[in-house]
């Protein structure tokens, strides 16, 4: 019997194979204690188990081609830099010798703190990144229970579709290489690794099917459409006439897409648009050269200050933020200052209570209220701009105070390093992602104090109706085609024309094609991406008339339910 199950599509196109069940199986951890002569060996043992998780992760690392993603390689080096950090190598050492415990339960015990820790992050990017904790201390304690289906048994899945409750960087990688088709998972959102990585893979895939896993059985027939995020088991043969129909359909369109490497994104109509993409660490560099885009629109820093003990010193990050200036020499690069939250333990110490810590003590206002963290971010992002294209965006503003007070911490930086003979530039532009409704409504003040904006839509949608985009019990709510939601971003836009102020979109709306119409209609001319995503929204700025695109906005920006403009921007995009 046919049945259709949904799920969150994270990776397009259409997967046609067998099911093969990855069951990793609950580990079952038992705590006990041991007699003090005992601990000695049982320190031993642990750090066994993180020397085997190390050469397997080493060896996955070996095994990734020269030509695959780099998120896949910044990946795997994450979880081996958090093997290697004491969080991992000491904190469970330092529980079996205090409370003369078991491994397991060492262990245990270290990652509830961590996860704790991850799920009090205000910023939903950073909290999903608990990911990595998880997988962690999966792999540590499948190493010490020696499971032997830790890390799965990858024989025999050649041209089928794997279904799992999650899995790790690592699993998603082995699993592209041994040929699958399809990946489904059970749990997992729009920014879990598991979608960073099948993106970056081209595999479909489907997460967030929470209930797949009870209804599919070994070797059942699926089809996974990633563009839906639908699921199929048992079609029909009409179901597979079409679904294999799309297949190809998908083939032609990448063979196409590839070709638009090299061309100009611009309209129809003769509107140039510029496409620039989103990273995290210098390494990303290579994805953005692959695809083309001309410069990084977003930056994000905060993976220097995660997953280590102690925070990075101005060198370190001048290091960093100088390798991406200079793998796309002469290419604008936006470095976005610090966005962590009061509650997130940077130095083992937590500042702030965490009692709401997406409306907390974060981003701008943590680093207002620490210069000691600020001052050498900024020291090291003017040193960096000496050397290219650089400008500084701040996070999570509110009120023009804010912005006030960065500029006159930026001019006191800028004093210091003249004083030294220090490089710089000197008229660094400075711009404010624009992601609190607040900023949006006030953005004509902030105008005048600010060289950009940057519009992060996936703060602005939350924020604006009270959604958290990580909870799949309100994800309902969460849309970006709802009328406040546009009704704000007009509102940056008319205030931005009317200053002169340049205005990019870095949120994942921007990497939407399904969007890409309406927002140019609505006046942007900036927008910044994952890199996976730049071809396919290249393609849509081509298509597009922008003259022709404003009567419908007009009509869009009148629309009263998120339903209404729906309907009408799939009109929108159906026209020729």
């Amino acid at each position: 019997m046919t049945l259709t199950l949904n799920g969150i599509g994270v990776a397009k196109g259409i997967g046609i194979g067998r099911a093969r069940l990855l069951q990793h199986g609950s580990m079952d951890i038992v705590q006990y204690s041991l007699p003090a002569h005992y601990l000695y060996d049982e320190v031993g043992r642990y750090r066994a188990a993180l020397d085997t998780v190390k050469i397997q992760l080493q060896a996955t690392r070996r095994k990734i081609p020269r030509n695959a993603p780099v998120d896949i390689v910044a990946l795997i080096d994450v979880h081996l830099m958090m093997v290697e950090d004491s969080v991992f190598s000491e904190g469970p050492v330092h529980h079996i010798e205090q409370q003369r415990c078991n491994a397991e339960w060492a262990l245990h015990l270290q990652r509830q703190s961590l996860v704790k820790s991850f799920e009090e992050m205000s910023d939903p990017y950073l909290r999903s990144r608990m990911d990595d904790v998880e997988q962690v201390a999966n792999r540590i304690l499948g190493a010490l229970l020696r499971d032997a289906s830790h890390p799965a048994d990858y024989d025999g899945l050649q041209g089928s579709i794997v279904l799992a409750d999650d899995l790790s960087p690592a699993d998603t990688l082995l699993l592209q290489h041994h040929g699958v088709r399809a990946v489904v998972t059970a749990a997992g959102g729009v920014t879990s690794h598991t979608a960073i990585l099948a993106r970056g893979l081209g595999v479909p895939t489907v997460v967030g099917a929470h209930h797949a896993l009870c209804y599919i059985r070994h070797d059942d027939l699926l089809v996974v459409d990633g563009d839906r995020g639908v699921l199929i088991v048992e079609p029909d043969a009409r179901a597979l006439r079409h679904y294999r129909a799309r297949q190809r359909e998908v083939r032609r369109e990448w063979t196409a897409l590839r070709a638009l490497k090299s061309a100009p994104a611009v309209s129809r109509d003769g509107v140039a648009v510029t496409l620039e993409a989103n990273i995290e660490l210098p390494e990303d560099m290579a994805a953005v050269r692959k695809v083309g885009a001309v410069g990084v629109g977003l930056y994000r820093t905060e993976f220097l200050f995660l997953n280590r003990d102690g925070l990075p010193d101005e060198e370190e990050q001048y290091a960093a933020y100088l390798r991406v200036v200079r793998a796309q020499p002469g290419a604008p690069v936006t470095i976005r200052t610090l966005d962590l939250g009061a509650d997130k333990h940077l130095d083992g110490a937590t500042v702030g209570d965490g009692r709401n810590p997406a409306l907390g003590l974060r981003a701008v206002r943590l680093c207002l209220s620490d210069p000691a963290l600020f001052r050498p971010q900024l020291r090291a992002i003017l040193r960096a701009s000496a050397h290219g294209s650089v400008r500084l965006c701040i996070p999570m503003v509110s009120s023009v105070r804010e912005v006030r007070q960065v500029r006159a911490l930026v001019q006191d930086c800028q004093r210091e390093l003249s004083a030294q003979g220090l490089r710089h530039d000197p008229a660094l532009p400075i711009g404010a992602m624009i992601e609190v409704p607040a900023a949006a409504l006030i953005a004509g003040s902030l105008a005048r104090h600010l060289d950009f904006f940057s519009i992060g839509t996936n703060d602005l949608i939350q924020y604006t109706l009270a959604a958290d985009r990580l909870d799949d019990t309100v994800d309902y709510v969460y849309d970006p085609l709802h009328p406040a939601v546009l009704r704000l971003i007009g509102a940056v836009m008319r205030a931005a024309g009317r200053a002169s102020v340049p205005v990019c979109m870095c949120g994942e709306m921007a990497g939407d094609a399904r969007y890409t119409r309406l927002l140019l209609g609505m006046g942007l001319r900036n927008l910044s991406m994952h890199p996976a995503r730049v071809l396919e929204v290249k393609r849509a700025v081509q298509n597009a008339d922008v003259n022709a695109l404003r009567t419908w906005v007009r009509r869009i920006m009148r629309a009263m339910e998120a339903e209404q403009v729906s309907e009408l921007v799939d009109s929108l995009n159906a026209t020729s």
